[in-house]
């Protein structure tokens, strides 16, 4: 067997990884979020890259063309349903693309930009996610036979966690930007949704209806700020 062969054989799906030889770009701001895919990719067998936002999502694309695309709908500088749009009519098109989203309303707007398949935050389930990539393959690149999915817990790096309250806090200092606040506002809610920590995901979520409904925002910002900086000295309970 030649060494081209050889590798052909090494990278084929097998039950226990069933994405093997395949490569999932995953467009993700949050650190936290993407370390879950991280482990999600790493127990299927998928190679994972990663862009935290929209331009640099394009210029990967660029270059790459993964099997696979999990795109968030919020991200810094604009709409993931933006990209999935442009992958859906992209010659040659990227096997699978998926929308991820903590919000309610997402899995609409993922599948009407041309989603194939959505992934509700947070993503705990290793054989969800497994479906959801395989859902577009042709059968010549499915494992055959039944998958061994494995039901450990996935649980990402708790510093991928601080990383994002830093990440927070420098956006929270620019509290002058409309679309900062709200950005920043929707990126705690659902980063604190994907990590349990009720505290921080119900004050983002009021701040949210504040601005929403037009009411002020002093004292609701001024809560969500203190939180992030407790998270930061570490001194929460998740």
């Amino acid at each position: 067997m030649d060494k081209n062969a050889q590798l052909a054989a090494h990278l084929r799906p097998t039950a226990s990884r069933p994405l093997l030889g395949l490569t999932v770009l995953v467009v993700e701001d949050s650190r936290y979020s993407c370390d879950a895919m991280r482990l999600l990719c790493l127990r299927s067998g998928a190679r994972i890259r990663r862009a935290d936002c929209l331009k640099s999502a394009r210029r990967h694309l660029q270059v790459y063309r993964p099997s696979a695309v999990v795109v968030d709908l919020g991200l810094p500088d604009g709409s993931g349903a933006d990209l999935i749009s442009e992958l859906t009519v992209a010659n040659p098109r990227v096997d699978v693309i998926i929308g991820c989203s903590g919000d309610t309303f997402a899995e609409d707007v993922a599948l009407a930009a041309g989603a194939d398949v959505f992934l509700g935050k947070p993503v705990t389930s290793l054989a969800a996610f497994q479906n959801a990539v395989l859902s577009g393959l042709p059968p010549e690149r499915q494992p055959s036979g039944p998958r061994l999915v494995a039901d450990d817990p996935i649980l990402p790096d708790p510093m991928a966690y601080r990383d994002d309250m830093a990440h927070a806090a420098d956006v929270l200092d620019d509290r002058d930007s409309e679309l900062s606040m709200a950005y920043v506002t929707q990126f705690l809610a659902g980063v604190a949704r994907s990590a349990g920590d009720g505290a921080l995901q119900k004050a983002a979520e009021e701040l949210a209806n504040a601005r929403r409904d037009g009411r002020p925002t002093q004292s609701g910002l001024a809560r969500v700020a203190a939180l992030v900086q407790d998270r930061l000295a570490d001194r929460m309970a998740m």
